[in-house]
């Protein structure tokens, strides 16, 4: 595991590191994986503080994530990643036939025709949308999505689809989850996202309208906050951010300009 000790959460320095504490729910999923439903999900065994004594008990990635030294963390993330790729790659997509798992797990073989197989990762955009039409406090675009339900509230995210660069996934999927357009798309960082096989690319854009078009089936509701407005959302309880385990909260930290309680 050692050629992936660089595989840790947003390692840019200028996208601040969220600060050590229990993880909380994580932020937008991508991939459509809750928790508890895939196979890797639950990937590590730690000891449970409810029962009181060392007998280990399984958690889940989002439960024990934040409790993590940067480099453990990188390897539970590759593994539940690998455990993910492995549950629903059986078969070979070319003839169908069983594959079976060589070099350490990193490859599977078809014992039919020897193709290899390799895991397989979702590159995903994630992007703070920021209004700069008022030049003493930008707004950042925040929305919810039909599995969430009350105050929560994340950033806008989606896959980047084939032939795409990341900056054009950023306009498209904005664009059409929002209809606002954007400019001026700035890369700040990624994190492995194993829900289930994701990599997000965290970005920075700059708006360039700004009425809003929730689209149909995707976004639930959606607004612009400034900091004020989030400050009050967070003190009042009607605005709950992504966990502090994701890039998503990460992001609107980096927006907001310091760590949020």
């Amino acid at each position: 595991m050692v050629r992936h000790r660089r595989c840790r959460p947003l390692p840019r320095s200028d996208v601040p590191r969220p600060r050590a504490r229990r993880a909380s729910p994580a932020g937008r999923r991508t991939g459509a994986c809750a928790d508890g439903e895939s196979p890797g999900d639950a990937a590590t065994a730690t000891t449970s503080e409810d029962d009181g004594d060392d007998a280990p008990s399984w958690r889940t990635l989002r439960d024990i994530g934040l409790e993590l030294s940067g480099d453990d963390l990188a390897c539970v993330t590759a593994a539940v990643a690998l455990a993910q790729w492995h549950a629903t790659h059986t078969h070979c997509p070319r003839c169908g036939a069983p594959t079976i798992v060589v070099e350490a797990g990193w490859v599977r073989r078809c014992e039919a025709d020897g193709s290899q197989h390799f895991p397989r990762t979702d590159p995903a955009v994630i992007m703070a949308i920021v209004d700069e039409s008022d030049p003493d406090d930008s707004r950042l675009l925040l929305a919810r999505g039909p599995r969430w339900k009350g105050p929560h509230r994340s950033v806008l995210a989606g896959f980047v689809e084939p032939g795409e660069s990341f900056e054009q996934a950023v306009a498209r999927e904005t664009f059409e989850e929002s209809g606002v357009e954007v400019t001026d798309v700035r890369y700040l960082g990624s994190q492995p996202w194993p829900f289930p096989a994701s990599l997000m690319i965290g970005c920075i854009a700059r708006a360039v309208t700004t009425p809003l078009r929730a689209q149909e089936g995707e976004i639930e509701e959606i607004g612009w906050y400034s900091r004020a407005d989030v400050r009050q959302g967070l003190a009042d309880g009607s605005l709950a951010l992504p966990g502090r385990l994701s890039i998503a909260r990460a992001l609107i930290e980096h927006w907001y300009g310091e760590p949020l309680p």
